[in-house]
């Protein structure tokens, strides 16, 4: 890694993850229960997430062309699906962290770059939510 890389991103490095390839879903919908109020606790909510993973090459998929040498996006949402059903979170920074970790931990990318924003949220605005940006350890400054 580039000093001056190190400079600017002490956690860790945009500009290592410069030399990744990106894997990604993109306006994946999920339900959860998520939020504070007692309707939020029990209802469950549709999200919306945009989920941006980075492997150190998609080059072995793209000569194999075989699923097993690559990230698996259905594997991925099932996954997801299967974690949150039954869950409640207060706060979507709380869910970011651990959809985060499960994504590093259980398929092996090096960072994973996660927003989720709750449609209707709020009565004059489209959606909020949460971006954020998590390197694996050994990627980690």
């Amino acid at each position: 890694m580039r000093a001056d890389c190190t400079l600017r991103f002490p956690r860790f490095s945009t500009c290592a993850r410069a030399r990744m390839d990106i894997i990604f879903i993109e306006d994946l919908r999920l339900k959860t229960r998520i939020g504070v109020s007692p309707w939020e606790k029990a209802v469950p909510q549709t999200l919306a997430l945009d989920i941006r993973m980075g492997v150190a090459s998609t080059a072995p998929a793209g000569t194999s062309d075989d699923i097993r040498d690559t990230v698996d996006y259905a594997a991925v949402r099932a996954r997801l699906r299967a974690e949150l059903a039954d869950r409640h979170f207060n706060l979507l920074e709380t869910l970011a962290e651990n959809i985060a970790t499960l994504i590093l931990e259980a398929f092996a990318v090096q960072w994973v770059r996660l927003s989720i924003a709750k449609p209707g949220a709020l009565p004059d605005a489209k959606r909020v939510g949460v971006i954020i940006e998590r390197a694996a350890a050994s990627t980690a400054s």
